[in-house]
C-alpha cells in the first residue's frame, strides 16, 4: 500500500477514534499527518470514503487481534476465559495493537452514520457479523442462541466500559456464561 495513503488512514484512524469522525475536519487531518490535500483527494474522494478506510483497517486489525485470541482455545469455557479477558485486557489498555480504549469504534461511528443506507453503517454491521463468525467458530456448541448470549454480554461489556467506565464489565460476564455453557 503507498505510504502516504497508510500514513493518512492511520491519522485519522487514530483521530476518529479518539474524538468521532464529525469532530475531526480533512485540513486536522492534514496537519497530524504532514500530507498535502491533493495527495489526500488523490487517495480518496472525500471524508468518507477516509472513513470508511479507517474502518477497514480497524476491521483488520480487531479481527486479526480477536483470530489469535481465540487461537488455540481447548473447549467452550477456554473460548469465554480468552475473550473476555482479552477484552478486560483492553479495556484497561494492555492491547497495544487496539490503541487505548475509546469503546468500540464501530458502535461509535454507526452511531454517527445511523441510515440504515448509508455504506459507513453497513460497514460496522458487517464488522459485528465478521466478529460473531469468529466467536461462533471458535465454540464447539454451535447453538445460535449461545452464541447471541456470548456476543450480547460482549457488546454490553464493551459499552458498559466505556460509557459506565465500568472496566471490569468483561470479567462479570464469565460467571454468568461459563454457568449456561456447561
Amino acid at each position: 500500500m503507498n505510504s502516504k495513503r497508510q500514513t493518512l488512514i492511520e491519522t485519522a484512524l487514530t483521530l476518529f477514534y479518539r474524538n468521532s469522525i464529525h469532530s475531526i475536519g480533512i485540513n486536522e487531518i492534514l496537519s497530524v499527518s504532514g500530507i498535502a490535500k491533493k495527495t489526500l483527494y488523490h487517495h480518496f474522494a472525500g471524508k468518507e470514503a477516509l472513513a470508511l478506510a479507517t474502518l477497514e483497517a480497524r476491521n483488520l486489525r480487531f479481527l486479526q487481534w480477536l483470530t489469535n485470541l481465540l487461537d488455540g482455545a481447548k473447549n467452550d469455557q477456554d473460548v469465554i476465559d480468552k475473550l473476555f479477558h482479552g477484552l478486560n485486557d483492553w479495556f484497561h489498555d494492555k492491547v497495544p495493537e487496539l490503541d487505548s480504549f475509546r469503546g468500540c469504534f464501530f458502535i461509535n461511528t454507526c452511531a454517527e452514520f445511523s441510515a440504515e443506507d448509508c455504506a459507513i453503517s453497513q460497514y460496522c454491521r458487517q464488522h459485528k457479523e465478521q466478529v460473531r463468525h469468529l466467536i461462533q467458530q471458535a465454540l464447539s456448541n454451535q447453538d445460535a442462541s449461545f452464541v447471541d448470549l456470548i456476543c450480547l454480554l460482549k457488546e454490553g461489556a464493551i459499552s458498559s466500559a466505556y460509557v459506565s467506565q465500568d472496566r471490569e464489565a468483561a470479567l462479570k460476564c464469565i460467571p454468568m456464561l461459563k454457568a449456561v455453557a456447561h
